[in-house]
């Protein structure tokens, strides 16, 4: 493989990553056209058809969840189904509190206010939304010293859409503040074909039944990692195949990749290796995990252990990260002492 050429592994987090016009153009406009999710969905459209009905806001969501699972379309779909215009900013841009008063005194009645990433607003910032979710009013400290006089700003009723992958940083006082707070999960191979075969449609891609389940098989269940395989398999067989994407050719397309039928790329397996061959299966911090692999502990964490350990690869312990007797399995290795995960969780 060319050194040049991304891996499985840096493909998945550039994924992950991607925000492209793209990605834009393949989210659904509707509940109707959002596809798994069905609990979320319900709770949504109840909360918008009343919203609706009443002819006001919508109160405050919190979507959490890993990434790539359609947190940034819902708040999409929720504008498209209200009617009303979407800002959408992140947690760490808005770096002080008169970023927020901007964006706040910038909204219209009923307009949504999508800030992904919600965790990684500093605090100093966060203590001023709360009497904008409530009392929709900030005050604003001008000036200094001897001349320092607070203004108060009155903002439009708007509706505070939040995401964030990491909801247990979020203080106590600022979940309260949202009405409905609700978790996507990874979705299931079934949904997942469905997806990939929707997106292909709309990028006038050729693919059959059993290639679109080979790329739902092997896109983490997750539909933003669907969508990035589904463009580089469509690469792929125009140039090695007839630009018809089957099994075959899916398969060919992502082991290129290096990401293999189980959906696991080159860092997942280093990863189980390294903590069959050197630490016995574990158990093993996180951090002495990241340097063996030469990789982020929040890489690691974000990206590839939510995987692993939904997939039964890998177990998390007070003491440490273990294999399970799946994950001493993908490394070909026996278990050490023939322990596995289970008994190890137990010393």
């Amino acid at each position: 493989m060319n050194e040049d050429e991304p891996t499985g592994s840096e493909f998945i987090e550039q994924a992950l990553g991607s925000q492209g016009a793209i990605d834009a153009a393949l989210r659904p406009p509707s509940f109707e056209d959002f596809t798994g999710q069905r609990k979320t969905i319900d709770r949504l459209k109840i909360m918008v058809g009343a919203a609706a009905n009443r002819q006001e806001p919508l109160k405050h969501i919190l979507l959490c969840g890993p990434p790539g699972l359609g947190k940034t379309t819902l708040a999409h779909i929720i504008g498209n189904e209200l009617k009303k215009e979407v800002r959408v900013t992140s947690g760490p841009v808005i770096d002080k509190p008169g970023d927020l008063a901007g964006l706040l005194t910038n909204l219209q009645e009923g307009d949504i206010l999508f800030i992904d990433e919600i965790h990684r607003i500093p605090k100093t910032v966060e203590e001023y939304l709360y009497s904008a979710m409530e009392d929709y009013r900030i005050d604003i400290m001008i000036d200094q010293g001897p001349n320092a006089r607070s203004v108060r700003l009155d903002i439009p009723r708007f509706t505070l859409i939040g995401a964030t992958t990491r909801v247990g940083l979020l203080t106590s006082p600022m979940r309260s503040r949202f009405t409905l707070q609700t978790r996507l999960d990874y979705y299931n191979r079934e949904d997942l074909t469905n997806i990939v075969k929707r997106s292909c449609q709309l990028i006038d891609c050729l693919i059959d039944s059993n290639g679109a389940k080979e790329i739902a098989s092997r896109a983490r269940g997750t539909p933003r990692i669907a969508n990035n395989l589904i463009h580089f398999a469509r690469d792929f067989a125009e140039q090695k195949a007839n630009g018809q994407i089957d099994r075959e050719v899916a398969s060919q397309a992502l082991e290129l990749l290096e990401i293999d039928h189980r959906g696991l790329d080159e860092m997942d397996k280093r990863i189980l290796l390294l903590m069959a061959e050197n630490y016995s299966g574990g158990p093993v911090g996180l951090g002495t995990i990241a340097v063996g692999v030469g990789e982020e502990e929040h890489t690691l964490e974000e990206v590839h252990e939510p995987f692993l350990i939904q997939e039964g690869y890998l177990q998390r312990t007070a003491q440490g990260r273990v294999l399970t007797s799946k994950g001493w399995e993908v490394t070909g290795i026996a278990p050490s002492n023939g322990k596995d995960s289970s008994q190890l969780s137990l010393l």
